[in-house]
């Protein structure tokens, strides 16, 4: 049995306070009259003169800048200009290292282009250990002025230059170079089949190439030419759990899947509420608008039974609130209890009495509702609002609500009904703050006001918005918030808010695109959050810009990996036009706005209902369709085949240039049985191996060398299934040869 082998390497923090370094400007590539070295030390946001400046905008450009004596570079800092200026950094890369000709990329990144000045955490770990540098380098790649030069205003560097914490990390990377170096000969020689020469390096250095286990795989298979064999060994290595990392980097794959419709179901809808009880693998929904009315049923859909049951035609014959849309609701799993508040109100319903912000909770078990209060805002709660969102915190009873626009007596006679898309009517809107309630006390909190736009750039704060999406991190206790609409603004920020200390954490502030910015962001998206896997998944709907949104429909799918700070889109369409949503209505569901989307964490799956497919011909159209998404990464089983498929295909290749016979049998029921001939390119790649059989075998018979260079081209395509810390080095020898 082949074991998941420990990591020996143990990781050699910094964690001493950081300070600033000292530097001067090494060499730079080009620079302007005005340029003075020490400048771009001092902040002088005022001066004009006070920064390096390209003479050119076409890289490669570069400023680099010696320490005064080696540091472990922790972070950097930019400053501005006092205003927007042209020659800011849109894009720059960071390299470090402690000499000028050898350094390794620390960031990849830009700037925004504004007066604040930023800092970014630099790359400074190598293997798990701390690596000091002697030299920065700067390198600019795009400036906000598509046509100017580059100019840097001012820069600080910032990590840990003391003795005792350098000096031991300059060691270990001297250390490590060599290691590294031998490695790559180490590498060079088993490749070329130097065998002495390889045995005679490793003898003198006890340097390992790899981890034990590969060596025996490379043993196995490049040496012995035991296919069989390396098969064994690539199913024991999956059972041992070795290949779990690879399993676990790989991206998903998303399928729509349409769910039967009962004769009993909820009809066309859009702007209505759903909540999921995973225990019981139950969604509520609740709601809506269905083009002509606000509606006031409660539906429940059984999935295991696949089977929708009416709860009851009118909740408020029941007790319970009236008809309405643009609502939120939110589940406590634990309680079965399900909460709602808010409504959106047409202009000529807004009376003094419809305005009060009615606030209901719903057991489940006793099929009853409960008015908690008629009128939340008399109990320090928000207003009556629509398009907010609110989430609870199961363990503690606590329902946060944030944003949404408040219902006032006054609108503009040009106001029309949103559908739970976004703003409209009056020119001032009024938006609502985050407000706590907690549920065993029946007390709300106000939490953050609304923050005025003349304060918006001062400091992180919460900028009340509707169409925006709110998940709350049970583990993290934070609530994540991203995107929405604000007045005419559509915002593309993400940020964070600890429930238990209040502070915010700016992800992105969505000015540009970075690594950490969802492309699709709006105010049309749907979010769900899976704790466990620690990810945030969103569902974009129709184009932000309501005009173009004919043109620009499109359906996709984004991954949010929390720990990683990385966001990946796994499913877009961007089709247009009727007849082809037509012709796919029962393969995957249109774009649309007002639509929900729910997320059963047990059991990894998404649902969809209903929604605004935004046809200008048709307005009042609404959607009933109903829709499974379920997200798959490779199984082991796919691994195990798909690694068995490229080690038989080795094999019949082999034996195609030497015994056409043997490899025509093989072909017909080795590699055969264990190609998917469901899968059309498997397939087509499988029928186009018989080729080999009829080629010229003069000309490609294999020798001695080709045999091994065909063995070790195997061999290092199966290492990419383990982790890097078990494989040889990814770099060649050859490569560092200067041409």
């Amino acid at each position: 049995m082949i074991m998941a082998a420990e990591d020996s390497g143990s990781a050699n923090t910094v964690d001493i306070a950081m300070e600033k370094l000292d530097y001067s400007v090494h060499k730079c590539s080009s620079f302007s009259a005005s340029f003075v070295p020490s400048n771009i030390q001092e902040n002088k946001s005022t001066d004009q003169t006070s920064r390096w400046s390209s003479e050119s905008n076409n890289p490669p450009q570069f400023l680099i800048l010696k320490l005064s004596k080696p540091a472990i570079v922790k972070s950097i800092t930019f400053g501005k200009y006092e205003k927007n200026h042209v020659c800011n950094l849109k894009k720059f890369k960071i390299f470090g290292g402690m000499t000028e000709e050898r350094m390794l990329e620390l960031l990849d990144t830009g700037l925004r282009n504004d007066n604040i000045e930023e800092t970014f955490p630099l790359r400074h770990n190598v293997g798990g250990h701390a690596f000091p540098c002697r030299y920065i380098k700067i390198m600019p790649l795009q400036s906000w002025g598509p046509c100017f030069n580059f100019s840097i205003w001012f820069v600080l560097l910032s990590g840990v230059n003391k003795p005792e914490v350098v000096e031991p990390a300059l060691e270990w990377f001297i250390e490590y170079q060599k290691r590294e170096a031998i490695r790559l000969c180490l590498k060079h020689f088993r490749q070329m089949n130097y065998t002495e020469a390889f045995d005679a390096l490793q003898r003198e250095t006890q340097v390992e190439l790899e981890d034990p286990l590969l060596s025996r795989l490379h043993s196995t298979l490049v040496e012995q030419g035991d296919y069989q064999a390396a098969e064994g060994f690539m199913e024991q290595a999956l059972t041992g759990g070795l290949l779990n990392w690879y399993v676990s980097k790989q991206e998903y794959r998303a399928v729509w899947h349409m769910l039967a419709s009962d004769k009993t179901r909820p009809g066309m809808r859009g702007g209505h509420q759903m909540c999921m009880d995973p225990h019981t693998e139950t969604i509520y929904l609740l709601g809506g608008w269905d083009g002509n009315q606000d509606l006031s049923d409660l539906w429940a859909y059984h999935v295991p039974t696949k089977h929708w049951t009416l709860i009851t035609r009118d909740t408020e014959l029941e007790g319970g609130p009236s008809a309405r849309s643009c609502h939120k609701m939110c589940l406590d799993p634990e309680r079965r209890q399900i909460f709602t508040l808010g409504r959106y109100l047409d202009t000529q319903y807004r009376t003094p009495e419809n305005l009060k912000s009615d606030f209901y909770v719903y057991d489940i078990d006793s099929n009853q509702w409960t008015l908690i209060t008629d009128d939340t805002a008399t109990m320090g709660g928000p207003q009556l609002i629509f398009d907010h969102q609110m989430c609870m915190d199961v363990a503690a009873r606590t329902i946060y609500v944030f944003g949404g626009r408040v219902l006032t007596a006054h609108a503009s006679v040009s106001e029309e009904r949103p559908g739970c898309l976004g703003l409209v009517g009056s020119s001032e809107p009024i938006f609502s703050g985050l407000y706590s309630y907690h549920v065993a006390t029946n007390t709300w909190k106000l939490l953050c006001s609304d923050i005025p736009p003349s304060n918006s750039n001062t400091e992180p704060g919460l900028r009340s918005r509707v169409g925006h999406s709110m998940l709350f991190h049970p583990i993290e206790r934070k609530l994540f918030i991203f995107a929405g609409q604000r007045s005419k603004e559509y915002l593309n920020d993400f940020l964070t808010y600890d429930v238990d200390t209040g502070v915010i954490r700016v992800i992105s502030d969505g000015s540009k695109k970075h690594i950490n910015s969802l492309s699709a962001a709006g105010f049309t998206q749907r979010a769900t959050i899976d704790p466990t896997l620690n990810e945030i998944y969103v569902l974009s709907g129709l184009s932000k810009d309501k005009e173009k949104r004919d043109d620009n429909v499109q359906n996709s799918f984004w991954v949010y990996y929390i720990a990683q700070d990385r966001w990946s889109c796994v499913y877009q369409n961007e089709n247009t036009g009727e007849q082809y949503w037509n012709k796919m209505q029962h393969v995957e569901p249109c774009p649309r706005f007002a639509h929900q989307l729910v997320y059963d964490h047990v059991n990894k799956v998404h649902y969809l209902f209903g929604g605004n497919p935004g046809r200008s011909c048709l307005p009042k159209l609404r959607l009933d369709d109903f829709w499974k998404l379920s997200l798959f990464k490779p199984s082991h089983s796919q691994l195990l085949q798909r690694c068995k498929v490229l080690i038989r295909t080795f094999r019949y290749r082999e034996l195609a240039m030497t015994e056409s016979l043997s490899a025509l049998h093989y072909l017909q029921t080795s590699l055969s049985e264990i190609i998917d001939h469901q899968d059309p390119d498997q397939t087509k790649e499988f029928q186009q191996l018989a080729s080999l059989i009829f080629q010229d075998k003069k000309c490609q018979s294999l020798g001695e060398s080709d045999l091994h260079q065909h063995r070790f081209k195997l061999y290092e395509q199966l290492a990419v299934f383990f982790p890097e810390s078990m494989t040889q080095p990814t770099g060649n020898l050859m490569d560092l040869v200067p041409l």
